[in-house]
């Protein structure tokens, strides 16, 4: 069907449908690509399929538009990023909510996990997503239970706009125990679908909208996914669209996270385990550089090789002498002595009639509860 309208136009397209015959050279084109492609493809059925379905369509045009936006390629709100799509573009988009679609997308991150997610994963998707939000990230996903909707939830806690994308009609609430998540998504994002008002969803209609989630947003997250498992689908999306594919660790010993794990360990994803890092690699080149993780400082750090080797080498509790010291850490006397007055007044040894020791540490003050 994306072949047919791309080469006859919509219009030009639909009317084949209707008369339920191709026209011959796109019939002989269709052959030869599946014989190319050693796929058995029998357009007859395909035809009587899409001409049972144009009948089942007639007259509902108008109800349709009156219950929710129509968006198709070419209008000012398309997110021209679908187009990356090709054939396999949407030929149109049902919006309801009062965002702009296209702005809303220009800045935004798909998270997406699993429908049977634990609660450090419905946590991880929350937290990252009010994080996102927060910085004026938008938040794209399916709006399912599990980590979808901990997604959604999460970014109406930030500024940005939420989008769901759904496998029905923007007017069927599913799963229904969304409703009041899906009521607050259209005050401040929006929910929108391939399918048509009234459409349920079906297994294929959640596979087939995976890759408008990935195409959408800049880039994907996998906050929680098994080896088999739809948000799978949507990473292989991403990937192939060769946007920014990013897989959030779990413990190896959750079920749920081996997808994760094995998307990371196949190097078809980046671990990422914070909002700068996912914004490092979907942001702007220089602009958006996650800050270094490092371990806590310590004031010895500061100390150069040789007054660490000549602290290390004092003595806890018995004194030693300067020549003792300096043997222990193989250092000319000349340095250890010098070594040792810096310590001594940096308080980090004492000088005793014996010697030199470590400086006893602080007691701890105890607390205690009323």
């Amino acid at each position: 069907m994306g072949r047919l309208i791309e080469e006859y136009g919509a219009v030009g397209a639909l009317a084949q449908v209707r008369r339920g015959v191709l026209e011959p050279e796109f019939i002989q084109a269709e052959l030869g690509t599946a014989n190319t492609e050693r796929r058995r493809l029998n357009l007859g059925q395909l035809v009587t399929g899409w001409a049972g379905r144009a009948v089942g369509c007639a007259g509902r045009a108008a109800d349709d538009l009156a219950a929710g936006r129509l968006l198709v390629p070419g209008d000012p709100g398309w997110p021209s990023q679908l187009n990356d799509l090709g054939r396999l573009r949407p030929y149109g988009l049902w919006l309801d909510g009062e965002e702009d679609l296209r702005f809303a997308c220009l800045r935004s991150v798909s998270v997406v996990g699993a429908r049977a997610a634990t609660a450090y994963g419905t946590h991880a998707a929350a937290e990252l997503s009010a994080g996102l939000s927060d910085r004026s990230w938008s938040v794209i996903s399916g709006g399912a239970y599990g980590i979808d909707g901990a997604a959604h939830r999460g970014a109406l806690a930030g500024v940005a706009p939420t989008v769901v994308v759904l496998a029905c009609g923007t007017d069927v609430c599913y799963p229904s125990a969304h409703a009041d998540l899906f009521r607050a998504v259209r005050e401040r994002g929006l929910v929108i679908s391939e399918s048509p008002p009234g459409v349920q969803p079906t297994r294929l209609r959640f596979l087939v909208r995976n890759r408008v989630i990935a195409a959408l947003s800049r880039g994907t997250v996998i906050v929680q996914a098994a080896l088999r498992s739809g948000a799978l689908n949507t990473a292989s999306h991403a990937s192939a669209l060769n946007r920014q594919l990013m897989a959030v660790p779990g413990p190896i010993t959750s079920d749920v996270s081996a997808g994760c794990h094995a998307l990371i360990r196949e190097a078809r994803a980046t671990c990422v385990t914070s909002v700068p890092e996912i914004i490092e690699l979907v942001g702007s080149i220089g602009d958006d550089i996650a800050p270094t993780l490092r371990g806590p400082s310590y004031p010895r750090d500061s100390l150069n090789e040789e007054t660490k080797r000549v602290l290390d080498a004092v003595p806890a509790r018995t004194p030693a002498g300067p020549a003792t010291i300096a043997s222990a850490a193989a250092l000319p006397l000349t340095t250890t002595l010098s070594c040792l007055g810096g310590l001594e007044s940096a308080g980090y040894i004492l000088r005793t009639p014996d010697g030199w020791r470590l400086k006893p540490l602080p007691p701890t003050t105890a607390i205690q509860a009323n």
